[in-house]
């Protein structure tokens, strides 16, 4: 079990990482002001999943293969990158509104499974769970397993309330933003060069040496 004041600690550290908007939270304002609030919520989950998902690996030690492979880093860096990219190019090509009658909006199926792939395919994500987890888990508590699980959880958790507030802030926002024509023009490009900006970011940071 893990002591109350450590889970304390782990709350307040956690709280602080989560008030700063990463390449994560700005898709999903992108999605919400785009597509709006069910666009932003699945966004939201998709995002989490892929969060919990790298959990799951750290409690297995999978993470710590993909943090000493040089090899395994940079696949998943730069197929995060290309993956970010592909979506903003995408989005600009793509016709709004104004240029066809009917706009085909993506499923949210399909948002949920973009979500999860941009953060699945973020190696920064490798570096929390690998560096920020362990730091708090005591193996004279209990398995460790159980515990960076039970941390991981209430991180994906606290993560999910943060991003859907950021969510719900934006589609609030869109109905006022919609009614601007000069922003319906420019929204593509502005959504698409945020897509295209994370990528390039994700690409050139993070560098992974022998």
């Amino acid at each position: 079990m893990i002591p109350l004041e450590q889970l304390t600690l782990f709350i307040l550290a956690s709280l602080v990482i989560l008030v700063i908007p990463g390449p994560a939270v700005l898709y999903i304002i992108t999605r919400s002001i785009s597509q709006g609030r069910a666009a932003g919520i699945a966004s939201v989950a998709g995002v989490n999943l892929a969060a919990f998902t790298y959990t799951v690996a750290a409690a297995f030690g999978l993470t710590a293969i993909l943090m000493t492979s040089v090899v395994a880093f940079n696949i998943v860096k730069y197929a995060g990158a290309a993956y970010l990219i592909y979506l903003g190019i995408k989005q600009i090509v793509s016709k709004t509104k104004l240029e066809q009658t009917e706009l085909k909006s993506d499923s949210l199926f399909r948002i949920f499974g973009q979500g999860y792939m941009v953060n699945l395919l973020n190696p920064k994500m490798a570096f929390f769970t690998f560096a920020f987890l362990p730091q708090f888990v005591d193996p004279s508590h209990g398995s460790t397993i159980v515990q960076i699980l039970l941390l991981g959880g209430l991180f994906a958790l606290m993560a999910m309330i943060s991003d859907g507030a950021y969510a719900l802030l934006a589609s609030w926002l869109r109905p006022w933003l919609q009614r601007n024509t000069g922003f319906l023009r420019k929204q593509k490009y502005v959504t698409g060069s945020v897509y295209i900006g994370l990528g390039i970011t994700a690409a050139l940071t993070g560098q992974k040496h022998k």
